[in-house]
């Protein structure tokens, strides 16, 4: 069992707490049968300190326990849910300082009510199981909340991109960025640049790059990739050398992930190469002036995403950094959706929520998610366009979306393209920003009578909208929760009707 000295040491403390309460001795009946200051004992069962074998076997005579069974790692039916977290490798890799969170205080918590906290810990582990919660997913949702707990904005980061980018004077121009970027991660970074070796192998087709660390490092990409999408691969390999990241994923998308520290480096380097290819200070006065505008703009929408890259998720993504630091727009969602050519389906792929948890989010279920939703339809419109051969460039929409059952109400904007390298898919990311004072005053164009103003709901099985046209799935769990009612109330109506006999 791989297990580190710190888990070691906060088992065994629980451990000696626990058997510690089942003789009813305090501390202090301890520290005078086994010789060992009340101290000394407090530090042991916070896991600070793990005692030496002579001070073990007086503990096991003091609580008249086996010294085997001491020192065991298997906790007790009750405490087991917590010796499974701490064996695992999430309480290992998870840096929970990130959070605020000292383990040995969390497990303090834990050790003092016992029999409900653990019911509720074993409770999180059945359902983990049951949806198949694996440790990789778990690593991304911790990031998620790391991300949205500091409303997705790191200002080191920022000033690590602009020292970069005043350093080697970057240009904002897509084009100019790419061969700025190349040539000095050639010559301050040692690197090789590989163009050809992917195109050779049809097994690399779904990888954008590689590297192979080496002297000098070599650099594997895509020769398919354009300029944005070879400039944020290159920004985000100097971001790793400029932030001085050892431990790191090589491949682009990651193909595994070792450890929540790799997740959330792969997250800086990201970030760095965002701030530094889309620079805030130039990108705010563009917002600023768009949002200024009297109505929405579609084509100047795509102006301003083409100013600064092709990639419509990289600059929908510094958007998020942006709106709720600068404009604070801080009640927002990021949606990233992926289709099947020819197919009704649509999974949702990526997914963020500033200041809380948003409608819409992630189903577990394999629901049907509302086709209602802008995000879905810009894709339908991608689809379209293909079949008829008329797509030119990205396809863009906007949406005022209202919450059945809902005082929630969004302002959407979403964009739709074929994926890069899979010609047979689509993708759509979308921003939705909740509709309040603070929007009203800093989108001009919020209520332009040109934006469609849509009812939606989140799954189509759990939605009571009447004559949805769009619905592909019926009602399910609200024909369930209509039959119950109808149920408790014939339940109620006989016990009534039994009574008022039973009184005559």
């Amino acid at each position: 069992m791989n297990i580190n000295e710190e888990n070691i040491r906060l088992i065994f403390g629980l451990k000696l707490k626990q058997l510690r309460s089942e003789k009813n001795f305090s501390l202090a009946d301890l520290s005078e049968r086994s010789g060992l200051s009340v101290s000394y004992l407090n530090e042991i069962e916070k896991g600070k300190k793990y005692p030496k074998g002579n001070k073990i076997s007086a503990l096991s005579n003091a609580l008249d326990i086996p010294y085997d069974k001491l020192v065991s790692l298997k906790l007790t039916k009750n405490l087991a849910p917590v010796g499974e977290l701490l064996q695992s490798k999430i309480f290992t890799d998870l840096p929970l300082e990130l959070f605020g969170i000292e383990l040995n205080k969390l497990i303090e918590i834990i050790s003092n009510a016992p029999e409900k906290v653990n019911a509720f810990i074993s409770t999180i582990i059945e359902i983990a199981r049951n949806y198949n919660l694996t440790q990789e997913n778990f690593y991304f949702a911790a990031l998620r909340s790391y991300q949205e707990s500091n409303d997705n904005y790191f200002e080191e980061l920022e000033g690590d991109a602009q020292k970069f980018i005043s350093n080697y004077t970057i240009s904002s121009r897509t084009a100019t960025q790419s061969k700025q970027l190349e040539k000095i991660l050639v010559s301050e970074f040692n690197y090789i640049i590989d163009e050809k070796t992917f195109s050779e192998t049809k097994i690399f087709d779904e990888i954008r790059s590689l590297v192979v660390k080496g002297n000098p490092n070599r650099l594997f990409m895509s020769a398919s990739l354009d300029d944005s999408q070879r400039a944020f691969i290159i920004a985000k390999e100097i971001g790793f050398c400029y932030l001085n990241i050892k431990l790191r994923p090589y491949s682009f998308p990651l193909l595994s992930v070792g450890s929540f520290e790799i997740v959330l480096n792969n997250f800086k380097a990201s970030y760095f190469a965002g701030a530094v290819l889309l620079s805030q200070e130039q990108l705010v006065k563009d917002l600023g002036k768009f949002f200024n505008l009297p109505s929405w703009d579609e084509e100047n929408f795509l102006q301003l995403i083409d100013k600064y890259t092709s990639s419509h998720e990289t600059f929908m993504h510094r958007l998020t950094n942006l709106l709720p630091k600068v404009f604070h727009l801080s009640n927002l969602f990021f949606l990233r959706f992926d289709s099947k050519q020819q197919k009704d389906e649509y999974y949702l792929t990526k997914e963020l929520h500033l200041a809380q948890l948003h409608n819409p989010h992630g189903s577990e279920m394999d629901e049907h998610y509302c086709r209602r939703w802008l995000s879905i339809k810009v894709l339908k419109e991608i689809e379209n366009l293909r079949l008829k051969n008329k797509f030119e460039l990205p396809v863009v929409g906007i949406q005022r979306s209202k919450y059945h059952d809902s005082e929630n109400e969004y302002l959407i904007i979403s964009v739709a393209r074929p994926i890069e390298n899979l010609p047979e898919r689509n993708n759509s990311v979308s921003i939705g920003i909740l509709v309040n004072n603070e929007l009203k005053k800093k989108i001009r164009f919020w209520d332009d009578e040109k934006i469609p103003v849509v009812t939606v709901n989140q799954t189509c099985e759990r939605c009571a909208i009447d004559h949805c046209r769009e619905r592909a799935a019926p009602p399910f769990f609200v024909e369930k929760e209509k039959k119950d009612a109808l149920l408790k109330e014939a339940i109620l109506k006989l016990t009534k009707d039994c009574s008022i006999n039973s009184s005559s």
